[in-house]
């Protein structure tokens, strides 16, 4: 049983959900404190006032298909992600030394007819590659690479933006259904004193969740997904450096050392046949005889 428990949670990030976890049982814990009785902090009008309120505001800021992807964020940030970009950068460092091998040993026809044979998935490299075998400029690869880069950049940007536009409007529509609730407590203060409670609790209970979902649901999942799309940036920085060296025919050495630097410390990756070992120890200098 306790298996398949652990394997329902494969795929989830642990830390993301421990934090939730946390977070939660600290809140609920507060409440069960100060109260008998949990029920008492659900309110549908509230959630639909705060949660209706933000997506609505959201479409009408942002284009749909951006406002989708936030919100597909929004579920990824409680699931793993599998590789990180930057988990694959050895992998990509390893890819663009092969090809360097390839083109010094049987050339750039050799090179194009083996990617044409592979099929290249990633749009990115893909589209590098074939700035390299068209037989452009170093130069002119690089300034087309890297204005393809930053244009991939800003548009992974803008989910980005809609979640921290509905990090500040949460908290607004919060206020919103405690001026809702405040309204609806004053005109039954002459007709039905038994739901002024019922008024009040939708008006405080409002605030709530518009800042609790404000920096446990929005704020989090903006600041991971903004996290990604700098990982991915700095990945094609990598590959746009390998592809001008790719144009230059630099050595597959010289790739390797200049590709290492984009890499950890810790993760430089080298040939074994520079490593440089003392097998022997050293001999030890002469002294010199001094004469009398």
């Amino acid at each position: 049983m306790l298996t398949l428990y652990r394997r329902s949670l494969a795929p989830f990030s642990h830390w993301p959900m421990l934090g939730t976890a946390l977070s939660f049982l600290f809140i609920i814990g507060a409440i069960a404190l100060g109260t008998h009785s949990l029920l008492a902090f659900f309110s549908v009008e509230g959630l639909v006032i705060v949660v209706g309120g933000v997506i609505a505001v959201a479409y009408m800021s942002f284009e749909a298909e951006d406002v989708r992807s936030a919100l597909a964020a929004i579920a990824a940030t409680f699931r793993e992600r599998g590789r990180r970009p930057t988990d694959n950068l050895h992998r990509d460092m390893a890819e663009i030394i092969a090809w360097a091998s390839m083109v010094k040993e049987m050339g750039m026809r050799r090179l194009e007819w083996t990617l044409a044979k592979q099929g290249i998935t990633d749009p990115f490299v893909k589209y590098g590659l074939n700035m390299v075998v068209t037989g452009y400029a170093s130069e002119d690869v690089r300034a087309m690479m890297e204005t393809a880069a930053d244009a991939t950049y800003d548009r992974e940007s803008v989910p980005v933006e809609v979640l921290q536009s509905m990090t500040s409007h949460a908290p607004a529509f919060g206020m919103i259904g405690t001026l809702i609730g405040m309204v609806a407590m004053l005109c039954s203060l002459d007709s039905d004193v038994a739901g002024i409670g019922s008024s009040l609790s939708v008006s405080f209970l409002s605030t709530l969740y518009g800042v609790v979902s404000a920096r446990m649901v929005y704020m989090p999942a903006a600041a991971k997904l903004r996290q990604i799309v700098a990982r991915r940036r700095f990945r094609n920085q990598l590959i746009t450096e390998g592809m001008v060296m790719l144009v230059r025919g630099e050595t597959p050495m010289y790739i390797k050392d200049r590709l290492n630097s984009f890499l950890r410390p810790e993760r430089h990756d080298y040939f074994d046949q520079f490593r440089f070992e003392l097998r022997e120890p050293l001999p030890a200098r002469p002294r010199l005889k001094v004469v009398a």
